[in-house]
């Protein structure tokens, strides 16, 4: 099973409260997944546009999202980010439920999201650093994975 398809087929969770109700087409791992490209997003200071564009692409083309779902669940991630002080939550849930080549799939996800304003500030590649070590994702793939975005948006 591809990892795109485990992500759309992994438990949907049960303890889930009516304020963080998730639709039945979104669980648990894809909302921390989100979460964590929309901290990513908001370590410069700004939230823009082409930042969504490039988590909801992200969600809708990796995750198999329909467009709805995936405007729903970035919807939601803003709320879990905002309410978070911490990234672990996000991170463990995703630890938990994916092997390292899906964490490996989220790493690339949460720098295409870095670079999508064409440019990489100091707060998120400390925060990638962060992320990377919470995924126990080395920090030589982390840079593969890094380089490998930069190429695909002509960056290097």
């Amino acid at each position: 099973m591809s990892i795109f398809a485990k992500l759309s087929s992994i438990f949907h969770d049960d303890k889930v409260s009516t304020n963080d109700k998730i639709n039945k087409n979104i669980d648990a791992e894809k909302l921390a997944a989100a979460a964590l490209m929309v901290e990513v997003a908001v370590q410069d200071g700004e939230f823009d546009d082409a930042e969504r564009n490039i988590i909801e692409k992200s969600l809708t083309e990796k995750l198999n999202l329909s467009s709805e779902d995936a405007a729903e669940l970035l919807s939601q991630a803003e709320d879990k980010q905002s309410q978070s002080i911490q990234i672990l939550s996000f991170t463990k849930e995703i630890k938990n439920h994916f092997e390292e080549e899906g964490r490996e799939h989220i790493m690339e996800m949460l720098w295409e999201v870095v670079f999508a304003d064409g440019e990489e500030d100091n707060y998120e590649s400390n925060l990638m650093r962060r992320i990377a070590g919470l995924l126990y994702i080395s920090d030589k793939k982390s840079g593969e994975l890094r380089k490998k975005v930069m190429r695909e948006n002509n960056l290097l």
